[in-house]
């Protein structure tokens, strides 16, 4: 007896208006409080919707925390933060199993990593054994303690900062550690208004003040949109030639690994949902290339500058033939 799988009904226009204009109303909220490029904090949010993870490589005091404590606010969620110390334990983040003498039994107290979305400040700063603690929840949404599998509110966010400049006193991020980040980005510097405006003491509003804009069943409904996102096939084999093209690339040690290669695809839907479109196309492909492969190239010369991944990947991308409508390359 055979069984055949029902194919997922397509996106409906109504669909994809809806929730390119939830997009629209959280990266206006989030703009309102956090001085950053529009481009990032759509980005932030695809990844957010799209179950994903955020590494941010920048300077101490370009506003990473505001951005995150905004990401929280629109959403409905509750916001924790952890500051990465070298002495700081496993059980710090994920929490501990603590005795009760009343009860005379074993209670759970969770730690800061039982929030919608998790700030893990200079995560480079912490011990290696301390990083690997966040492997488990930002793979599988859980956490292990004493045997007992503990799940984390959905939707779950970690976003992670560390300074690219500063050197000493840090543990370099393991390639295992940077592929569970769907994405490495940068907030920069803000424009010269903003930063006048900040300099003449004209505070932003709270972050933790937002009001709300989705909650979470309605995240979780983005989600479920994006899953429905025609991808043809000439646009999958076009990511696979440029994951080819990582591999063989002269100037890498190693290139993406199948789950960066799924990861892309999985953020394009998202970005395709974004922009109001049931269907990906290379653009979407190309405008995410290097927040979520940047950071999983191996260059010879050792870990990849955000500079340097960006211009191979751009190099790439110039190279590697688009698919055209009919499918074939152009």
């Amino acid at each position: 007896m055979s069984t055949t799988t029902a194919t997922p009904p397509a996106v409906t226009d109504e669909e994809a208006v809806t929730a390119a204009d939830a997009f629209d109303r959280m990266a206006a909220a989030i703009e309102s409080v956090a001085r950053c490029d529009p481009v990032t904090v759509r980005l932030l949010l695809t990844a957010f919707a799209g179950g994903g993870h955020v590494l941010l490589e920048d300077l101490p005091g370009m506003g990473k925390t505001t951005l995150a404590r905004a990401l929280a606010a629109v959403t409905g969620g509750t916001v924790r933060r952890v500051q990465c110390t070298p002495d700081l334990l496993p059980s710090d983040v994920t929490g501990v199993t603590i005795f009760n003498q009343d009860t005379r039994e074993f209670e759970f107290h969770p730690g800061p990593v039982f929030a919608n979305v998790v700030i893990v400040d200079e995560i480079n700063r912490t011990s290696p054994k301390t990083q690997s603690a966040l492997l488990e929840v930002m793979q599988e949404e859980q956490v292990t303690v004493d045997g007992v599998a503990h799940r984390v509110p959905r939707p779950f966010l970690v976003v992670a900062t560390q300074n690219p400049v500063e050197m000493q006193g840090t543990f370099p991020l393991p390639e295992a550690q940077l592929d569970r980040f769907l994405m490495r980005l940068s907030l920069g510097y803000p424009g010269e208004e903003a930063e006048l405006s900040l300099m003449r003491g004209r505070s932003l509003p709270a972050a933790d003040r937002l009001a709300p804009v989705l909650d979470a069943a309605e995240m979780g409904r983005l989600g479920g949109i994006a899953e429905r996102v025609a991808f043809a096939d000439p646009v999958y084999e076009y990511v696979l030639r440029l994951a080819q093209r990582t591999r063989r690339h002269p100037r890498l040690r190693a290139g993406v690994s199948m789950r960066a290669s799924i990861a892309l695809c999985r953020a394009a839907r998202m970005h395709a949902v974004a922009d109001g479109r049931g269907f990906v196309t290379p653009d979407d492909v190309k405008a995410l290339a290097v927040p979520v492969w940047g950071h999983r190239l191996v260059p010879l010369s050792g870990a990849a500058a955000a500079g340097e991944a960006a211009e191979l990947l751009d190099a790439l991308l110039a190279e590697v033939p688009v698919p055209g409508p009919d499918g074939r390359p152009r």
